[in-house]
């Protein structure tokens, strides 16, 4: 057998697409009956079972046909338990939200908007001193590192970082009373 025929024949992963569209085309109603039968609906199975083969042509591993049935399934199982943990993540939002209003409505002035949130933050900066001030606005608003914060303000980098880990401290704290 000459050298090309036995290498080929040993790594037939020379042409991914084709060899993942022939698994598909044989194997997809089966995948999809198996993702049914695992979360109840027909038309997230589909969408379970393209994703898993979208993936798989927009990887770049190298596939094998004795390596796909067994990483198509490992990849399907996957992502069925990902949306579960979607799922399960909605409805503890949903019992939370229910739980916390008594009458079990849902009502958005229970949420706080982003300026009140912002209203909130500044009332809490008016608790710190100037230069505790100075150094958590850098970093929350500019998105400054303490390095960057130290260069700016020419001050001493541990000066820096324990100044600024001070003022986290006493916003946290009011942080927390205020959502309480």
């Amino acid at each position: 057998m000459p050298y090309d025929t036995y290498f080929t024949n040993m790594c037939p992963i020379t042409d991914n697409y084709s060899l993942i569209a022939d698994f598909y085309s044989e194997h997809r109603d089966e995948l999809v009956a198996y993702v049914t039968k695992r979360i109840g609906t027909d038309y997230m199975a589909d969408d379970i079972v393209q994703d898993v083969f979208l993936r798989l042509l927009t990887s770049q591993q190298l596939l094998s046909g004795v390596t796909l049935p067994s990483l198509v399934y490992t990849m399907t199982k996957n992502l069925i338990l990902d949306r579960w943990r979607h799922m399960h993540a909605i409805q503890q939002f949903e019992h939370f939200i229910k739980t916390n209003n008594h009458d079990g409505s849902y009502d958005p002035s229970s949420v706080y908007s982003a300026q009140e949130m912002l209203e909130l933050l500044e009332r809490g900066m008016a608790q710190l001193d100037e230069k505790q001030q100075t150094v958590y606005k850098m970093n929350v608003y500019d998105a400054y590192k303490v390095s960057e914060i130290s260069n700016t303000l020419q001050v001493n980098y541990k000066s820096v970082e324990n100044t600024l880990g001070t003022a986290r401290k006493v916003m946290r704290n009011y942080m927390r009373r205020m959502l309480a």
